[in-house]
């Protein structure tokens, strides 16, 4: 197969977010696990320095850059779809471990190790709950976004989001969604 990984992940950028949905600024999975790993990343350090977690924050800002990794072999499924039903969540959960399994066969043998737990997400179950939390907190923010753009396409969407978020009970996302939330609603010049 040779090692086609990185030339895989390079091509995250086609692949669009939100299928179901009209956007006013389109979001692609690059842009996403960016924006996740960012968040798993400032989650894992307030979980440390705020609520004494032994959490890494580097290996919670490498869990997110991978946590979409899948999707560049099966593409994004919309939530209404993927969770609607019990039988294609578990068929979906499948193919996308046939997927991550796919994907680190185009690494060599030596490397796969170190990226395994990344693409398969068979991370520390602390560890993970950060990423969730992260991945959630992302889909919020291009919701608050789109309806701050008048999208009202969004709107249910941001309710659903917000109330999942508040229902994790993580007190590193509570400090941010009290801390940092109120400025995603600003505009350019009120953050200035």
């Amino acid at each position: 197969m040779g090692e086609h990984f990185f030339a895989y992940l390079a091509r995250m950028k086609y692949i669009n977010r939100w299928g179901l949905m009209r956007n006013t600024v389109e979001e692609n999975i690059q842009e996403h696990s960016h924006m996740v790993a960012v968040l798993s990343h400032a989650l894992a350090v307030i979980a440390r320095e705020k609520f004494g977690s032994a959490l890494d924050p580097g290996q919670a800002a490498i869990a997110g850059l991978y946590h979409d990794a899948s999707e560049i072999l099966t593409g994004d499924l919309p939530t209404p779809v993927k969770y609607d039903n019990p039988a294609i969540k578990d068929a979906y959960k499948a193919v996308e471990r046939l997927a991550a399994d796919k994907l680190l066969t185009m690494l060599p043998d030596e490397l796969r190790p170190a990226f395994a737990p990344y693409v398969r997400e068979e991370l520390d179950e602390e560890l993970l709950r950060v990423v969730k939390a992260a991945d959630k907190l992302s889909a919020y923010l291009k919701c608050v976004e789109e309806c701050k753009a008048g999208n009202s396409e969004f709107t249910l969407a941001a309710r659903q989001a917000r109330a999942a978020l508040e229902a994790m009970e993580l007190p590193a996302l509570d400090y941010f969604l009290t801390h940092f939330l109120p400025s995603f609603e600003l505009t350019l010049d009120e953050l200035s």
